[in-house]
């Protein structure tokens, strides 16, 4: 009943920057090549992360990387240098498109896939990478690659006996929440509220109390323990009975404070702010076209739909039917 404290790190234990250290106009746009849009859309939005690209633009992990053959953060730190320091309106990312097997399965060139899939594949490759070559760490330690310091938090989920009250803590450690959008969705702040309201079990659901040491009705409530410095969202789309995709528009704000969220809501607000976002377009959610917006390093907002970079302002990012969320504390 709880998480283990990370016994040991897998690269130097220096302070993670959360901002720029170089500012600069926005980088090349991406070149697509028949339904890689998918693609394109979460190699920018990890581009323009601003710890990530800090880390893999001062090559500490290619400078001592151990791995065989393939490795996704030294092909992730070749993408953004490429991207951000080349003089071309657009490029391609030959490396991650060859490579796409070795992400994730799943995944065949020149087929439509989805964005967010992606990015799980893409991040666990990652953390893999930073594993390579250090042998056995055990769970907890694998907790403690750059990956998981930067986008890692943990979910507390209490259970709470409904006969005698006692309760039952356990945690979970994630990478991204996803959000369902069916219910209260007309805000993101109404969905948080909704996830961190204690619920009843179901029936089917079997809760034996260790106190009162019978089966009894129980409640669930999941908040926060743990936030993360690069907080991904999900808003999923995709009715999961129907599979068709949910084209509601949620509103969701530019900062966004964690603290209501959090296991202990007392302290300080703990503000993001909306650094990037996904969009879907289309009818359903097997088609269609993934675009994205992301804020440079110049702290300005950018459109990049493939190969086109262009201007925009935070009202119309704030306007998009968003999919994915990307918030950096």
């Amino acid at each position: 009943e709880g998480m283990a404290l990370p016994q040991r790190t897998v690269f130097s234990p220096e302070k993670i920057c959360m901002d720029w250290q170089q500012r600069q106009r926005p980088g090349a746009g991406l070149f697509n090549l028949g339904n890689t849009c998918y693609i394109n859309v979460i190699l920018q939005c990890l581009t323009y992360t601003p710890p990530l690209a800090n880390y893999l633009l001062s090559h500490k992990h290619s400078q001592s990387c151990q791995q065989q053959g393939f490795c996704m953060m030294c092909t992730m730190e070749a993408h953004v240098r490429k991207v951000l320091c080349s003089s071309a309106s657009a490029i391609l990312p030959g490396a991650v498109l060859r490579n796409l097997k070795f992400i994730g399965e799943e995944f065949e060139y020149g087929r439509q896939e989805n964005a967010y899939e992606f990015l799980c594949c893409t991040l666990s490759a990652m953390h893999r990478a930073c594993l390579s070559g250090c042998g056995d760490l055990g769970v907890s330690s694998q907790e403690t690659t750059i990956i998981h310091r930067i986008f890692g938090g943990c979910m507390k989920y209490r259970v709470t006996c409904l006969s005698c009250q006692a309760v039952v803590d356990s945690y979970k450690a994630f990478l991204d929440v996803s959000l369902d959008i069916r219910v209260r969705a007309s805000s993101l702040t109404t969905v948080l509220e909704d996830c961190v309201t204690p619920k009843q079990l179901d029936q089917k659901e079997c809760f034996r109390c260790s106190k009162c040491k019978k089966k009894a009705a129980a409640s669930k409530k999941i908040t926060v323990h743990q936030a993360p410095r690069v907080l991904t969202l999900c808003l999923e789309r995709a009715d999961q009975w129907t599979g068709t995709k949910i084209s509601k528009f949620v509103e969701y704000p530019e900062y966004l404070d964690l603290r209501p969220y959090m296991s202990d809501t007392a302290g300080e607000p703990l503000l993001c702010s909306l650094y990037a976002i996904v969009v879907h377009s289309g009818d359903t959610c097997l088609e269609g076209h993934f675009l994205c917006f992301t804020k440079a390093s110049n702290g300005l907002w950018y459109k990049m739909d493939d190969e086109f970079v262009d201007n925009c302002d935070i009202h119309t990012v704030l306007g998009q039917q968003a999919y994915l969320l990307f918030y950096a504390r």
